[in-house]
């Protein structure tokens, strides 16, 4: 196979059912690669938070740019550029922009995401 290279400017942006700005960058479903998992860039604007939601598998942000606080289940942390959050599967998550400049983080979900395996609350 030829190496493979994406542009995130090339991925279609849209509202997630989460609400925050997605992009799906990597996707099994979507390109013909050897994958389990999916990988998107997410953003959120100042102020503003996620909506609760679960996922019936694991995920890890890995945050890029900002300042937000993460909440998985009954815990809380501010997080930060350079840090990845690992978020058991079925846990309630969201999280909030704290900081004055967008919130921009990657999601990799494993297996990859599939609207049927989220939960909004």
């Amino acid at each position: 196979m030829p190496m493979f290279i994406k542009e995130l400017q090339d991925c279609e942006e849209f509202i997630a059912g989460d609400s925050i700005i997605l992009r799906e960058i990597l996707h099994p479903d979507k390109e013909s690669l050897n994958l389990r998992y999916s990988l998107a860039h997410a953003i959120v604007k100042p102020g503003e938070t996620s909506y609760r939601h679960k996922l019936a598998n694991s995920e890890v942000y890995y945050i890029l740019e900002g300042e937000g606080m993460m909440h998985i289940d009954n815990e809380s942390a501010k997080v930060r550029p350079g840090q990845a959050i690992y978020i058991p599967l079925n846990s309630l998550q969201c999280i909030k922009n704290i900081g004055q400049g967008d919130l921009k983080f990657l999601c990799i979900v494993d297996p990859a995401w599939r609207k049927e395996d989220e939960e909004i609350l």
